[in-house]
């Protein structure tokens, strides 16, 4: 993506901050920068927000702050009595954006779906590894290559899914990122042209804004879709200024030089709600942090050695220390505002003496260990490396030593991934769709083993259980099973369930029509600004 640097100069891409006075221009003080621009590749929110929400639409779409399923590029569906295929019918007239390297010549239709999934699983197209590397990480770790018998094109705005099993969420999992719809003529122009790497830096689909520039790790510009299927936006121009640092973003924000900022350090939040420019909006969080231990590795291999591990974490202290304790204490993989979470299981005691004893009865010694700290704020763990610092004096109290280890964000995420990982990584979850799966199996399921999966753990019985709720229509049913997979996680212990945290969204009193969202999106369609 360095070669986007090229478009345009620093001087005149930081030159959209004067021209409000001749358009509407929205400033978003980002956390960090994207991976890229091809949402289906990656798995961060970050990158989301710079790509799929803003350049792309899906078949179906999330409502506004919400998790409810609604239109979007299928204007309606059909499911059959198995719940084995599904029809869209697509939204006719739809355009594709027009930007300064690529000027569509027909509308959004059936092609343009079955390229953006097939790409995906299908080994022989052309566009499976047009990315070095690119393992489709969502789609895999869902499940969908098994999923999914066939994708049919019945006529131009007409496309029947036809599945291997039923699968309760599926229709959910369509409005994920990794479902966004790209343009089969723009990848075939790229593809004639010897060029199919920009479609992961120089995005075009059929979304509310069109992309116009990147400059690495600084800034990236949006203009508003003329033709957008939806109205064109208010904003016309829409810039993510990308500010890494907690406390610059709301320094920026107090200075009126950016509209709207995520993750504020907690220590900020109260100085942030005094000010009378700005509202300071809140939610509970849909999300979960954790630190997950390989258990590929010994000795982390071992059950009992990652509840004694468990045992040496003082959450209250991070609760109290990262959050100013606004979050909560995690004791289960799923946050306790998503149904079907078990409220009747014990968590672990924090007790560092017995922690140091059950090492010790499980033969260990004298261990040496990393926990790998996230280099970016995430609405689920604001400081990771203060919590890491935190984890780092607990465990040493149990007789185990830290190295506190972190790498540049998208490095991080790629290499967290690795089964060979050393160590123990600090991560977590915001939900994707408001349904259990997108916790339980999506970040635990054997399948995303080398994913999302980043214990790289794969339990028979818990497998057997999510994978089960999957197939299952019945909410009873599915909520049965989840609770007794919770069971086993709690007793497997991959992970040290750390916080669900509260989300805060501070935005500038000028701003209209922005809503916080359950799911951690970040989106700017509908918004307005008071000039």
């Amino acid at each position: 993506m360095k070669k986007i640097a090229t478009l345009l100069a620093a001087t005149a891409i930081m030159s959209t901050f004067a021209f409000a006075a001749s358009a509407k221009t929205l400033v978003y003080c980002s956390e960090g920068s994207p991976e890229g621009f091809d949402s289906a590749l990656y798995t961060a929110g970050t990158t989301f927000d710079a790509s799929s929400r803003t350049v792309y639409n899906r078949l179906v779409e999330f409502k506004h702050g919400g998790t409810e399923i609604e239109p979007g590029l299928a204007e309606s569906w059909e499911i059959s009595e198995d719940g084995l295929t599904y029809t869209f019918k697509l939204r006719p007239g739809v355009k594709f954006q027009t930007t300064e390297f690529f000027t569509p010549t027909r509308d959004f239709n059936a092609d343009d779906v079955i390229f953006s999934f097939e790409r995906q699983y299908k080994a022989d197209n052309a566009w499976n590894k047009y990315v070095e590397g690119a393992a489709w990480e969502y789609f895999a770790g869902m499940g969908f290559p098994e999923l999914i018998k066939t994708i049919e094109k019945v006529d131009d705005l007409t496309v029947k899914f036809t599945l291997n099993k039923p699968e309760a969420p599926f229709l959910a999992n369509m409005g994920m990122d990794f479902a966004s719809i790209l343009s089969k003529e723009y990848a075939d122009k790229l593809q004639a042209d010897g060029k199919m790497a920009q479609m992961n830096q120089m995005p075009l689909g059929t979304g509310p804004f069109a992309f116009v520039a990147y400059q690495q790790d600084a800034v990236i510009r949006y203009k508003a879709h003329a033709e957008y299927w939806n109205g064109k936006q208010k904003i016309d121009d829409l810039v993510f200024a990308i500010t890494t640092d907690a406390a610059v973003r709301a320094q920026k924000l107090k200075a009126g030089e950016c509209h709207i900022m995520p993750y504020p350090n907690a220590a900020d939040v109260a100085d942030l709600q005094k000010d009378e420019n700005l509202t300071v909006l809140e939610q509970p969080g849909l999300n979960i942090a954790y630190l997950a231990y390989n258990a590929l590795q010994p000795p982390f291999d071992k059950a009992e050695v990652r509840k004694a591990l468990n045992m040496a974490i003082n959450k209250q202290a991070i609760v109290d220390a990262v959050f100013q304790g606004a979050a909560q204490i995690a004791k289960n993989p799923i946050p306790p505002t998503i149904w079907s979470y078990n409220d009747a299981i014990e968590d672990d005691k924090y007790d560092p003496e017995a922690a140091k004893a059950a090492l010790e009865a499980a033969g260990v010694s004298g261990l040496k260990m990393k926990v790998w700290a996230m280099p970016v704020s995430r609405p689920y763990m604001l400081n990771a490396r203060r919590a890491a610092e935190l984890i780092q004096a607990d465990f040493a109290k149990a007789g185990v030593e830290v190295e506190i280890v972190s790498y540049e964000w998208a490095e991080y995420l790629d290499k967290s991934k690795a089964k060979d990982r050393d160590g123990a990584v600090l991560l977590g979850w915001t939900g994707d769709n408001g349904d259990p799966d997108n916790f339980l199996d999506t970040l635990l399921g054997c399948n995303a083993v080398g994913g999302n999966n980043r214990a790289q753990w794969c339990n028979e019985e818990y497998d057997a259980l999510v994978k089960k709720a999957k197939i299952t229509s019945d909410v009873a049913e599915r909520t049965k099973l989840y609770e007794e997979a919770q069971v086993v996680f709690k007793r497997e212990a991959p992970w040290a369930t750390l916080d669900h945290s509260v989300a805060y969204g501070p935005i500038s009193k000028k701003v209209t029509g922005y809503h916080m969202d359950p799911l951690g999106i970040h989106r700017f369609d509908g918004v307005d600004i008071a000039e």
